[in-house]
């Protein structure tokens, strides 16, 4: 491992310089080392909790984080929605995913496990696969098994409800899934959990690996997402110039993401027509709901997320709450208005105020007005994925960042609150993909501010087509600091 990577985005030099700053305003050295490390580490890594219905996977959960907030309830089925939670133990910060949902449906017990299980497995880093070993391994165990085998991914086997000495051979016959120990757990009572939870941290990356881009050179990963019927695979095949999957008026066709290798402007791309996503996850039922968090893992597996919104009818709650997740997913963004030969001058008056007044939280994405149908202006998409990614990989030397940062404090300082005003004292930018920065202040920045400077950051510097992450680490008082060591 070189000491480029040791220090995150901060070279050697810069990074020695950086730390004489912080000891000049007077930081703790480990806290500002914590917080690029944080900062820099980009996603923390995911442990999912998976296994049959009411083996106690939310109270495992539960156990896990420390606090009762995983819906619990002695019949199967509660958790409809996978659920995203931060854990942390041994000093070590990583994210549990709670998945269910698991429902007698159109698609039969067995494929909606494997649906569900397939769709936490390729998301996680590690897996806990929780066994009822009381029960004891069934055919759905099994099932679940399989799917563990073929991902690849480190498992660790968690043979649960085991309240005491007697319960330890029921776990023991556990063996038999040959996953390796079957940890006996009481996620109950807590009892095995600390074991389990070292077993973990052994199976867990100390950072997860980039899941995009094949190899360096490899074809750029671009996810095509929307409602239903927008126009994704429309999309797709137009670019192809090929129909290369299904389009059908009813909406709903497209149920797996779709992966398709296609040349443009002499560069390769790899194109993810993804299931359109029809409302909240825990309304949907049956294969809407697990097309829905397969849509979900191709986001978290691309780059670039490509949004097409229908220009024929107005922008929803639903489209809103699509691109926050591909903003929350850190990936670039370009938003493609479809069916744009459709509008007459009236429509389009009326989307033009929708989209000043709707669509604010991504005003830095890059636009692109296109018909799949017909090809309108598709030539301007590819330079519109290529300005996202390079404001998405875009990087600021720290001298560079602490002179414009200087500039603004200057120009705009924080209001005073409290008799007291804080100031920004430095900052430097952790990682890319998307832009991290961690700015070291005087005291508590407030939101408004916060956001004053990344819409400074994006006027001085660009980042066009991406989201940008800022955190703040506040200068602890020194009485403070000395109690803290001591």
């Amino acid at each position: 491992m070189n000491d480029q990577h040791d220090h995150g985005a901060l070279g050697d030099a810069e990074y020695a310089e950086f730390m004489e700053l912080a000891a000049e305003e007077g930081f703790d050295i480990e806290d500002v080392e914590g917080a690029l490390e944080e900062a820099g580490a980009g996603p923390l890594p995911v442990l999912a909790v998976v296994g049959r219905p009411n083996v106690g996977k939310s109270t495992l959960v539960n156990r896990i984080i420390g606090r009762r907030e995983a819906v619990v309830e002695d019949k199967p089925g509660v958790t409809r929605d996978r659920v995203t939670y931060e854990a942390e133990w041994a000093g070590r910060r990583f994210k549990v995913v709670d998945t269910g949902g698991w429902e007698q449906d159109v698609l039969g017990i067995d494929a909606s496990v494997a649906a569900q299980a397939e769709y936490a497995i390729e998301a996680a880093d590690a897996v806990v696969f929780v066994v009822d070993a009381k029960v004891g391994a069934t055919d759905t165990d099994e099932a679940v098994v399989r799917l563990l085998r073929k991902a690849g991914k480190p498992v660790v086997l968690c043979a649960n409800k085991v309240d005491g000495q007697s319960g330890e051979s029921d776990a023991a016959s556990l063996w038999s899934l040959g996953l390796g120990y079957p940890h006996p757990v009481s996620s109950l009572h807590g009892r095995g959990t600390g074991d389990m939870l070292d077993a973990v941290l052994e199976a867990l990356p100390e950072a997860p690996a980039q899941t995009f881009g094949t190899a360096v050179g490899g074809p750029r990963r671009i996810a095509l997402i929307g409602r239903p019927n927008v126009g994704k695979s429309s999309l797709l095949n137009k670019v192809a110039k090929a129909d290369r999957v299904v389009v059908n008026e009813m909406a709903g066709t497209t149920r797996d993401p779709v992966d398709e290798l296609i040349q443009l402007g002499g560069v390769t791309w790899k194109f993810i027509d993804t299931a359109g996503i029809r409302k909240k996850v825990h309304l949907q039922q049956g294969a809407d709901y697990y097309a829905s968090l397969r849509t979900a893992a191709a986001v978290e597996k691309a780059e670039v997320a490509v949004i097409l919104i229908d220009t024929t009818e107005n922008i929803s709650v639903q489209d809103q709450r699509i691109i926050t997740m591909a903003v929350e997913a850190g990936r670039a963004i370009v938003i493609a208005y479809n069916k744009w030969d459709d509008l007459d001058e009236e429509r389009r008056y009326y989307l033009e105020r929708e989209i000043e007044t709707e669509m604010q939280q991504v005003a830095w994405a890059p636009r692109v007005n296109v018909s799949a149908l017909t090809g309108r202006h598709m030539e301007k998409l590819v330079p519109a994925i290529e300005t996202a990614l390079a404001g998405w990989e875009t990087r600021i030397p720290t001298g560079r960042l602490n002179a414009f940062l200087g500039e603004v404090v200057a120009g705009h300082p924080h209001p005073i609150r409290g008799g007291k005003q804080p100031r920004i004292l430095f900052g430097t930018q952790a990682g890319s993909k998307p832009p991290r920065f961690v700015l070291f202040a005087s005291g508590f920045l407030e939101h408004g501010y916060r956001r004053f400077i990344e819409r400074r950051l994006r006027e001085e510097f660009g980042f066009e087509g991406t989201p940008i992450h800022i955190s703040v680490r506040v200068r602890e008082k020194r009485g403070a600091q000395h109690k803290r060591k001591m």
